[in-house]
């Protein structure tokens, strides 16, 4: 009985705040536009990065959590890799500010996580909810340096494959 409230009530939060128009950002589609806060406070616009380096954006449901934790770590200490792939490491999740930033310290991450409070971005990327609509999705796109989506990899479960798979990626590119 609570599962069926709960899903009506999901249902017309989603459709009050527009969730019924998500996008979906596939394979060869131009990266969508935005800008974010970082860790840091500082704005991060896409489009400063685009046609530099490769971007591995991933989407992740919460900072501190165990399956997040692991898959912000694994792409910690494979950033040297990454760096060497000529990527940059964008992770993205609802969190605030302030919580990315604890995030960050608290892991010692070394790349940049961006803030997506009101889920506008992941909403633009057409990232899916899973688990009833209860947790956000965790998805990682990669982006060429053109700012074509050439990868997409979607895996609630399997945070740490998502480092594997960008890496695998990374190495066709070049």
């Amino acid at each position: 009985m609570y599962l069926s409230i709960y899903v009506c009530i999901f249902s017309l939060y989603a459709f009050l705040n527009g969730v019924q128009d998500i996008k979906k950002t596939d394979l060869g589609m131009p990266v969508p536009q935005f800008t974010l806060a970082d860790q840091n406070g500082n704005l991060f616009s896409i489009s400063s990065v685009i046609g530099k380096k490769y971007l591995v954006i991933y989407f992740y449901p919460e900072d501190d959590s165990p399956g997040c934790t692991k898959e912000a770590c694994y792409f910690r200490d494979e950033y040297d890799v990454f760096n060497n792939a000529d990527a940059l490491i964008i992770g993205i999740s609802g969190q605030s500010v302030e919580s990315h930033k604890k995030f960050a310290e608290k892991y010692h991450l070394n790349f940049t996580l961006l803030s997506d409070e009101e889920n506008r971005v992941r909403m633009l990327f057409g990232v899916p909810v899973n688990l009833f609509g209860l947790l956000p999705g965790r998805v990682t796109y990669i982006i060429d340096k053109s700012g074509k989506v050439v990868y997409i990899f979607n895996s609630q479960t399997n945070a740490k494959k998502h480092v594997d798979e960008a890496l695998r990626i990374l190495k066709g590119l070049k």
